[in-house]
């Protein structure tokens, strides 16, 4: 696939070293050169100097054929414009915007705009860590409203079916993995020892997740 990166700070180059190391094209585009010349060696993919409001940069960037674009420059006003631009103008099928203000994320949602707001999760999980919390953040999305975790599954709940750890609108099993492969289970699969899952989960409800996963 051909992905797009508006900005080459250390999200920008982290993000295209990472696709590029999983076999997709990459362009970076960044007005700073010496940024552009500092990507690592490991990283095949192409920079592009400019600003990423100029169109010039962006169409050789590749903006018209490109599967994904990601806004992540230290603007959040800048990224939201870039990923207006490129979903409604160049017609981009996959547009994400990095938000480091969390206070914008509903102007954000009211635009239609997907984010990633990494203050926000770091937040979650230092807190999470600190706790020693059992459960394991995979996965972030939207504005952090829901997560994505792992976690092996009890033996209180081993023989028990996946609808024991289900709420409707708030928790839902993902994924399952058994014996090194995972599959997608069916609200009758029955848990077994060793199994773990991936669970789809609003941070609001997190600790209602561990008062399922850790009954009295």
């Amino acid at each position: 696939m051909r992905f797009i990166i508006v900005g080459c700070g250390r999200m920008g180059a982290g993000l295209a070293r990472t696709l590029s190391l999983s076999g997709h094209a990459v362009t970076v585009v960044d007005r700073d050169r010496d940024v552009l010349a500092g990507l690592e060696p490991s990283f095949r993919g192409q920079g592009v100097l400019g600003s990423g409001f100029d169109r010039n940069a962006l169409l050789r960037a590749g903006i018209r054929q490109a599967d994904g674009l990601a806004a992540v420059t230290d603007s959040d006003e800048a990224n939201l414009v870039l990923a207006r631009l490129a979903r409604h103008v160049f017609r981009v099928p996959r547009v994400v915007a990095r938000l480091v203000d969390p206070r914008k994320s509903e102007i954000y949602h009211r635009l239609g705009v997907q984010i990633v707001a990494p203050i926000s999760w770091a937040i979650r999980r230092f807190a999470d860590l600190l706790a020693y919390s059992e459960l394991d953040a995979v996965l972030s999305l939207g504005g952090g409203e829901v997560e994505i975790v792992e976690v092996g599954v009890p033996p209180m709940l081993v023989g028990h079916k996946v609808r024991a750890v289900t709420i409707p609108g708030e928790i839902r099993v993902v994924a399952l993995s058994r014996r090194g492969k995972a599959f997608l289970p069916s609200s009758e699969t029955v848990f077994e020892k060793d199994d773990s899952v991936h669970i789809a989960v609003l941070t609001t409800s997190v600790e209602r997740l561990r008062a399922v996963l850790t009954p009295d």
